[in-house]
């Protein structure tokens, strides 16, 4: 079964908000599943919070960003634009090892490619897009991303490494825009 997740592009000042994410470290958009019981928005503002320590609030719906061949029948994931409206950046060690905002034409390395085109959206204040990102998932025979840390710590690699080894290719479709999505001031 597909999963369906969140992520928040929250900016202040023009800079973005990320998470260095403890198990890859990796930076990524805050954000993660939505647990039952709560909406898509409610869970960007809960996600958002437990990694980052900020409490957000939801602007704006960007789009939705589908990794069709990720891990099971793929990965779907809502992006918001959201503002803050209070709380301290701190990470949750469990979750990140850093956080902090960074210009969007410069963001820090390594990093998971396909936010991106996320974050560029969000920027531009872009509406209603969907996007097809190919990002493969790398191991026929594990269909869980938690199964990948016991091959993670066998492997002898850094974490950041052992991510950009096997899970940042772009795929053979690479990023295919499937609605564009609507600039600030456009109409449909």
């Amino acid at each position: 079964m597909a999963y369906l997740s969140v992520s928040a592009v929250v900016e202040r000042h023009g800079r973005v908000l990320l998470v260095k994410r403890e198990d890859y470290e990796v930076w990524d958009l805050p954000g993660g599943g939505i647990d039952a019981g709560e909406s898509a928005a409610q869970a960007v503002v809960r996600e958002t919070e437990e990694e980052t320590g900020l409490r957000v609030e939801p602007t704006r719906l960007v789009g939705v960003y589908s990794c069709p061949h990720w891990h099971n029948a793929g990965d779907h994931v809502l992006v918001f634009a959201a503002r803050m409206v209070g709380g301290e950046l701190g990470p949750d060690p469990a979750e990140a090892v850093d956080a902090g905002f960074f210009e969007p034409d410069d963001l820090p390395h390594p990093q998971i490619w396909f936010n991106r085109r996320r974050i560029a959206d969000a920027v531009a204040g872009r509406s209603g897009v969907a996007c097809s990102q190919d990002a493969v998932w790398p191991f026929a025979e594990v269909d869980r991303l938690s199964e990948t840390y016991s091959l993670r710590d066998a492997s002898g690699l850094g974490r950041a490494e052992y991510f950009a080894r096997h899970f940042g290719q772009v795929g053979e479709a690479g990023e295919q825009t499937e609605i564009e999505g609507l600039k600030p001031g456009e109409e449909q």
